[in-house]
């Protein structure tokens, strides 16, 4: 279809998907924003999460799901419930995402994380809409890793290039007084020109006035979560711990496991739960804003969208970071500790219940973040919205080329 008979504009976004919530949580916030701002503009997200349908999205966002894959223990992916190898299933992902690219045919392109997307699956697709004149953004978060760790991840997976010659702009959504995720990297000049640090996504509570809140607690709560779930379970018994040695804890809790906790380990805190008055525990809600807006506090692991979302809502927190395999959390937990913006509690294995109860007695007197004054924290769907319309403004200012796919 011609550009000009078409309702809107339109934006693909690639969301790196392995195993857990929070690429496909942060583009579908992106997603959202898009189109409440710009009435006539449609997204279509490509993921592999395999519970993306368990998410609502609004009139005028959809997705493609790609087969879903994870990743191992030893830093390998595998098929998530496909029988075949990893080669076999990023070929299909490659040509899901190449031919689901040249039909939508966007007038911009956003890749989430990965420049080549997961292990190059995107390198075609970006190299066709190149051709058409595409705007390419690289979106990333505030913290990637230890700059020791990422950039001979990316030497080894060769994104310069791509960083250099395809992309238009390089996105943050963070900001640099916290993190710069691309400080201590190697960079030319011409790369680092493209970078943008838009702010923190900021998060809202939907409209469920009428929905019944999915746990009895009608009162002031603390609300205790893992993300996705998959490397939570040490949160988890940390503070079931802590209700267990200490009855007279001044908050119920109420814990939300994650979806890609272990069923086995889903059910021994379900149970331990169950034994406890002053603590509920669910598997999974699709509108964690709701239950962090009316939580008096958090108690997280500190993957970017809990971090967004305790800065949203203004939530005192405690953040328990892990440090493997990324050091992405600790980072992120340790500068907002300096800046006043939340606590970090350190797992040193020994896991006493009473450090961890007495870090939850002193919750309630810590700062909360609308204390502390960061200008432009939570800009950053402000600021995407300014940054998508521009380019689309320059790409409507030149002629657009049509350009068939390469056969698969």
């Amino acid at each position: 279809m011609d550009r000009a008979m078409r309702a809107g504009p339109r934006t693909l976004i690639y969301s790196h998907d392995t195993f857990g919530l929070g690429h496909l949580r942060r583009c579908r916030a992106i997603a959202h924003s898009l189109v409440e701002e710009n009435r006539d503009m449609s997204v279509l997200i490509l993921s592999g999460s395999p519970i993306i349908g368990s998410f609502d999205f609004r009139t005028r966002v959809d997705f493609v799901r790609v087969p879903g894959v994870i990743k191992l223990r030893n830093g390998e992916y595998t098929p998530l419930n496909l029988p075949m190898d990893i080669e076999e299933t990023i070929k299909i992902r490659s040509s899901i995402i190449r031919h689901t690219a040249d039909i939508f045919d966007p007038d911009l392109f956003l890749v989430d994380k990965e420049p080549l997307g997961l292990r190059g699956e995107v390198s075609e697709t970006l190299q066709m809409l190149r051709e058409r004149g595409t705007p390419l953004i690289l979106g990333l978060r505030d913290v990637m890793d230890e700059p020791a760790l990422l950039e001979p991840e990316w030497q080894r997976k060769n994104v310069l290039p791509a960083l250099r010659n395809l992309y238009d702009d390089i996105w943050v959504y963070g900001l640099p007084q916290i993190c710069d995720p691309l400080a201590e990297i190697s960079l030319p000049k011409a790369v680092r020109e493209k970078v943008t640090f838009t702010g923190y996504l900021r998060r809202f509570e939907p409209n469920m006035a009428a929905k019944a809140p999915p746990h009895p607690l009608r009162g002031p709560y603390i609300l205790v979560t893992t993300g996705g779930g998959g490397d939570g379970e040490t949160l988890i018994d940390w503070v079931l711990k802590a209700y267990e040695h200490d009855a007279d804890l001044p908050y119920p809790a109420l814990l939300v496991l994650g979806p890609f906790m272990q069923t086995e380990q889903q059910s021994d805190f379900l149970k331990r739960a169950n034994r406890l008055s002053k603590v509920h525990a669910i598997t999974f809600d699709a509108h964690m804003e709701t239950l962090m807006a009316r939580a008096i506090g958090v108690i997280a692991m500190g993957g970017y969208n809990t971090f967004c979302e305790i800065l949203s809502f203004d939530k005192r927190a405690i953040i328990v970071p892990r440090r493997v395999p990324r050091m992405e959390q600790y980072i992120r937990a340790a500068r907002a500790q300096k800046l006043g913006l939340s606590s970090m509690l350190l797992d040193d294995e020994r896991r006493d219940p009473k450090v961890m109860a007495d870090a939850i007695r002193r919750l309630p007197s810590q700062r909360q973040p609308s204390e502390v004054v960061v200008p432009g924290l939570l800009d950053g769907l402000e600021n995407v919205n300014r940054l998508v319309r521009l380019k689309l403004a320059k790409r409507q200012s030149v002629p657009r080329l049509r350009i068939a796919a390469r056969s698969a």
